[in-house]
């Protein structure tokens, strides 16, 4: 019963009912929180993710998983609910894509996941390990991490438009970082805004959008 439940409110299927059917992309956020995690060695070997969800979706699932958790109690529902979104993430590669130099750096599959709830909002936190560890010696690592449809934008956690200082954090070696907002082409914007919430979006148009992370470590 329980599973059958979460599977009407995963994150990557939910179809936020109770919003209006005519509104632009996105339907929903996710807070980001990212730490760049190194080895011994001070090679980059994963990626620490935090994904806070909007508090209207986060309503919903906790509200539904409540009702359903029964004896089994919260905690075992948000735990499902952490591996449906992992197995559903997976096919897409966790929503990330991270480059160095221009070239696609490779990742390796996510083992490491919790989900929780935190001051009212479902939380989804894991550990995507690198392929292998990557050396980096004065160049710029950037990464984005969004949706290619776009149905769900997602941002670094701010405090009125000012990115918190968690938002972008790097363990085990000192760098430089920033956060670079999009500039879509207008055409894209034009193409988001006349999505509606039966729309397809093209493949991809989430990238488009999508806050670029850059680190720079000497």
């Amino acid at each position: 019963m329980l599973r059958h439940l979460l599977a009407g409110v995963l994150l990557l299927a939910l179809a936020l009912s109770l919003a209006a059917p005519a509104q632009a992309h996105p339907h929903g956020w996710i807070d980001l929180r990212m730490r760049l995690v190194f080895d011994d060695d001070g090679r980059l070997e994963a990626l620490h993710q935090s994904w806070r969800m909007d508090p209207f979706y986060s309503l919903v699932v906790l509200e539904e998983l409540g009702q359903a958790a029964g004896e089994e109690g919260l905690e075992a529902g948000l735990d499902q609910l952490g591996v449906e979104i992992r197995d559903n993430l997976a096919p897409q590669g966790y929503f990330t894509e991270l480059r160095l130099d221009g070239e696609k750096v490779a990742l390796d599959e996510v083992d490491e996941y919790t989900v929780m709830e935190r001051d009212g909002r479902v939380e989804f936190v894991f550990l995507l390990p690198l392929a292998e560890p990557l050396a980096l010696g004065g160049e710029t690592l950037r990464y984005q991490v969004f949706d290619p449809s776009y149905y769900i934008e997602v941002v670094h956690e701010d405090d009125n438009g000012e990115s918190l200082d968690d938002s972008l954090v790097v363990s085990g070696r000192e760098c430089v970082t920033g956060i670079v907002p999009p500039d879509p082409d207008p055409e894209r914007v034009m193409e988001a805004a006349t999505l509606d919430v039966t729309d397809e979006a093209e493949p991809g148009l989430g990238r488009h959008f999508a806050e670029t992370g850059e680190v720079t470590c000497g």
